[in-house]
């Protein structure tokens, strides 16, 4: 027997500074905040075409938090976009708001990474629909990622799944 999930539904955060990281992740992100619990520090905040009441909840702890480290607990969380092209505007936004860390070609997903204004790092990534991973079925290599060429190829292929958009809001 096991526990049988669908997905990951939201993850939670504590940030250093709540404004400036909800600030963040609705100029990165263009999330909106979709509630706020002022007595507890807190806003959850929810992707633009999410049928999610919320995707990411921060929770502020204030300055003197100690940064965090690399050890055990979660790398990154992984973001996926529908639409390859969607990597060079992940690219260009994090380069500017300087949260872009680098970039793979992982064979069936193409990624982009980055880190919050806390250091937490997440992945954006698109992935090839599934009748195309080929070898990559079962292998996960982490090789350069040439962006260009991947927009290329796979312009105009879709592969999120089901998207909400307001009209089935």
């Amino acid at each position: 027997m096991s526990i049988n999930p669908v997905r990951l539904n939201h993850a939670v955060f504590y940030v250093a500074d709540l404004d400036r990281s909800v600030a963040f992740y609705t100029q990165v992100f263009g999330m909106e905040i979709a509630a706020s619990e002022p007595r507890m520090g807190a806003a959850f905040l929810r992707l633009p075409r999410s049928g999610n009441h919320h995707d990411l909840g921060l929770f502020g702890v204030g300055q003197n938090a100690a940064p965090k480290t690399r050890g055990l607990g979660l790398y990154h969380l992984a973001w996926q976009v529908d639409a390859i092209e969607d990597l060079q505007t992940a690219r260009d936004l994090l380069q500017q708001v300087g949260g872009y860390t680098g970039e793979s070609d992982h064979g069936a997903t193409k990624s982009v990474y980055g880190m919050d204004p806390d250091g937490n790092e997440f992945e954006i990534m698109w992935m090839l629909p599934t009748e195309k991973w080929g070898e990559f079925d079962d292998l996960a290599p982490v090789l350069p990622l040439d962006l260009p060429g991947a927009i290329r190829e796979w312009s105009g292929v879709h592969t999120a799944g089901r998207i909400v958009t307001e009209a089935s809001a």
